[in-house]
């Protein structure tokens, strides 16, 4: 299958024939090949995105409301479970997980249907003269939709639903490495009856990304992906202005109190730790435990960790808690991570090996889940993205230590606090610099809450109603009227 090109409704290849490989990383080995999109391919995408914005955009909300609703029954029904197959294959998180995903990523898109009937400008009179005004809420136009491969369809719809709810267009560029269950996922809305040239779809590798981010006839930008990437996407779209949503790199902190119940601070940050392989943006990268809980704290969770279980297979254990990584540069990165750790003093309590078992010698890029203890803030490990499985655990005496840790970072995505104190849990959620932090719970996301980052972990927000923002520009519209004359 080369065809994974959409443009005005049409499923193409590149114009060259030129194709990339998906590799299935629990095997190392190709599962298709896609078309890997010329500069040409992005320029016929981006102008049926154009063209097909003017009639988009007049559409009535509860027109295109029924069009997105229509589309997720229709996912719901024909492609849910096929994408939750290639997810797990494409990007290797077991298939509950992915049945998780793509779930979710059909409620978000349902969400935001229902949000294209409630967008509202205001008004008011003037104070100066006979002059009213009116505030309007009109869409940004073409978007550059760009993803990554570790939650691709969930990230996607996180920028489709609000987009297309507010009347926008979009060309689309999946992750290389996993753009399989998009397809799947955005079939669905070309069945529905959406309208050709409202959502392009151009696979291949970071120049098509470039290309779009460079391109005229796109005024915004929508990525989720690492901080350097999304340096470069704001240095280079900057000279054109253009709108930016940008939800970049994490190093989230999660920091046990000494009133904390133990054995949930210990269950909940394993897996904000663990699942998808540490391969989240809001992952758990450095823990901090009160010095007098840490003994307990790491007797249950170094146990725990290593009972966790790696799917060989995500198909086949569809209920492991965790797989492979994605690909042999992400497990180097880890292992590099895991021996400067060890080189500066930090012990190794379990795990950062490779799972025992004929299962696993199949050149997939698999690492058991990796405990280091006595870690300290110049290594690796404290001060970058390790986007695996690996849990650096130090110790902290006094809370606002404790924060200050937390913060010593240039990240800024999402923090956890576990304490039942809540003079505790206020001072900590107001000092910790991140934008988004839990207290008593391991996952910051909800649909109708804004999404996103501080510092270097990004530009503006997903989710809620700022979600819906990002998509549309304000006009103040300023009338002069003549009185009636008498």
């Amino acid at each position: 299958m080369s065809q994974t090109l959409l443009i005005n409704n049409e499923w193409r290849a590149s114009s060259t024939g030129e194709t990339l490989p998906v590799i299935n990383p629990a095997y190392g080995i190709r599962i298709q090949d896609t078309a890997s999109a010329t500069l040409d391919d992005v320029n016929a995408a981006v102008s049926a995105a154009a063209r097909a914005f003017p009639a988009w955009s007049h559409t009535s909300g509860r027109e295109r409301a029924a069009v997105m609703h229509e589309a997720m029954h229709i996912f719901r029904e024909q492609y849910l479970e096929e994408a939750a197959r290639l997810l797990t294959q494409e990007n290797g998180k077991p298939l509950n997980d992915s049945l998780k995903e793509v779930n979710y990523s059909a409620d978000v898109i349902d969400f935001y249907a229902d949000e294209s009937r409630r967008i509202t400008g205001t008004h008011f009179a003037g104070d100066m003269g006979s002059t009213h005004s009116f505030v309007l809420k009109q869409p940004v136009g073409v978007v550059g939709a760009i993803v990554p491969f570790n939650f691709p369809v969930d990230l996607l719809a996180w920028k489709l639903g609000p987009g297309l709810a507010a009347g926008c267009t979009f060309v689309v560029k999946p992750p290389e490495e996993a753009p399989l269950a998009i397809l799947k996922f955005v079939q669905a809305f070309i069945d529905a009856g959406l309208p050709p040239g409202v959502i392009n779809v151009v696979t291949g590798g970071a120049d098509v990304g470039r290309a779009l981010v460079e391109h005229p006839d796109v005024p915004k930008i929508a990525f989720t992906g690492s901080t350097a990437a999304g340096q470069w996407i704001a240095e280079h779209a900057g000279r054109q202005l253009k709108r930016l949503t940008l939800e970049l790199g994490g190093s989230a902190p999660f920091i046990v109190c000494r009133d904390a119940d133990v054995e949930r601070a210990a269950a909940e940050s394993l897996r904000r730790c663990f699942s998808h392989t540490g391969q989240i943006c809001i992952s758990v990268n450095r823990i901090f435990v009160q010095q007098t809980v840490l003994e307990d704290f790491l007797d249950v969770f170094v146990a725990k960790a290593a009972a966790l279980r790696v799917a060989a297979d995500g198909l086949k254990d569809p209920d492991a808690d965790m797989g492979p990584m994605i690909n042999a540069r992400a497990v180097e990165k880890v292992r590099q991570h895991i021996d400067d750790a060890q080189g500066r003093g930090a012990r190794l309590l379990v795990g950062g090996d490779v799972p025992a078992g004929a299962g696993y010698a199949s050149g997939g890029f698999f690492l058991m889940p990796a405990v280091l203890d006595n870690t300290t803030p110049e290594m690796l490990v404290m001060q970058d993205e390790t986007f695996g499985p690996v849990a650096p655990i130090a110790a902290f005496d006094t809370l606002e230590q404790g924060v200050a840790m937390a913060n010593s970072t240039p990240y800024g995505l999402a923090a956890y606090v576990y304490t039942h104190d809540l003079d505790a849990a206020h001072y900590a959620a107001k000092r910790l610099n991140f934008g988004g932090v839990g207290i008593n719970v391991n996952d910051i996301t909800d649909i109708r809450g804004a999404f996103g980052g501080m510092k270097q972990s990004g530009i503006g927000r997903e989710l809620g109603e700022p979600g819906m923002d990002a998509y549309l520009e304000t006009k103040h519209v300023r009338y002069a009227y003549r009185e009636p004359r008498q």
